[in-house]
């Protein structure tokens, strides 16, 4: 059984930072792509960022430059860190995991197959 559990979500004013942290258990994590998501109220849900096996990262256009992924396989652990926040970034984000091993750094939600239960981000003006 793969779980999922996302920590570090909070009320943060702009302009602040915010780092974000999946952990991992069962069989998924080292050699699988772990992704970020997030999804506003009355939104479609959005891709954030991507961490592959080999680390190869990818960002969503919203996001370039001000946030980063990251991994710790020893922790079985993903990281995201949200640097110079904005109001529009305010969602519930989602870590997800792709089954497939030694696979590439899949953008879309529906080719990941764990999702965790979302940790609120809150960004006041």
């Amino acid at each position: 059984q793969v779980q999922l559990v996302e920590s570090g979500g909070g009320l943060v004013q702009a302009g602040g930072s915010l780092r974000l942290s999946c952990a991992a258990s069962g069989r998924i994590f080292s050699r699988n792509a772990m992704g970020w998501f997030r999804q506003a109220p009355g939104k479609e849900r959005e891709f954030v960022a991507a961490i592959n096996w080999n680390r190869s990262t990818y960002y969503g256009d919203s996001v370039k430059g001000r946030f980063t992924i990251s991994r710790d396989n020893a922790k079985n652990t993903v990281y995201l860190q949200m640097n110079s926040l904005k109001p529009e970034d305010t969602s519930v984000y989602y870590c997800a995991a792709d089954d497939t091993a030694w696979g590439n750094t899949p953008r879309y939600s529906y080719e990941y197959e764990y999702w965790g239960q979302g940790t609120q981000v809150t960004v006041s003006s």
